[in-house]
């Protein structure tokens, strides 16, 4: 379902959203977590946003896909949002990508492969399996040099 052509209006419109996850992902690494933001747009409008928490709510689940599907279910009294398309800087792993279907998204669009954890098109294809019944549409790789230098960076201060 991966969108391989995007005009140029499309991949202008997503180029802002993502940076405003990527805006995200900066203040996931000043709490002194992995750099990853995500936003849920709805008309135009971001309904719910989030970036990494899971060492700072003590919380496994607290990724930024999730902390923003939580927002936008706070604000929207819902747990699904069909017309919705989500940003994260980085591309979700299977957990994420099991909420993202929950969540009857309608796109994903991320930005760094995750070459580890990906479960959308890196290490495995969630999104695609033929049992869901929901299909959602995606497409990486929108900024994805700006998406992956933070991740970069952040590692390799840690070390």
């Amino acid at each position: 379902m991966i969108n391989e052509q995007l005009t140029g209006n499309e991949r202008s419109m997503h180029e802002v959203w993502m940076r405003k996850a990527i805006e995200l992902a900066k203040q996931a690494e000043q709490a002194g977590e992995v750099p990853v933001g995500a936003i849920l747009v709805h008309n135009n409008q971001i309904i719910g946003q989030g970036y990494n928490q899971p060492i700072q709510s003590h919380d496994p689940s607290a990724h930024a896909e999730i902390q923003a599907l939580r927002d936008a279910g706070q604000q929207a009294g819902n747990y699904r949002f069909p017309g919705a398309t989500l940003y994260v800087t980085l591309e979700p792993c299977t957990m994420c990508a099991g909420s993202i279907i929950h969540a009857r998204i309608e796109q994903l669009i991320f930005g760094a492969n995750d070459p580890r954890t990906g479960a959308i098109t890196s290490v495995d294809t969630v999104l695609d399996k033929p049992h869901h019944n929901h299909k959602i549409s995606y497409q990486g790789g929108i900024l994805a040099e700006e998406c992956a230098q933070l991740l970069q960076e952040f590692f390799k201060a840690k070390r």
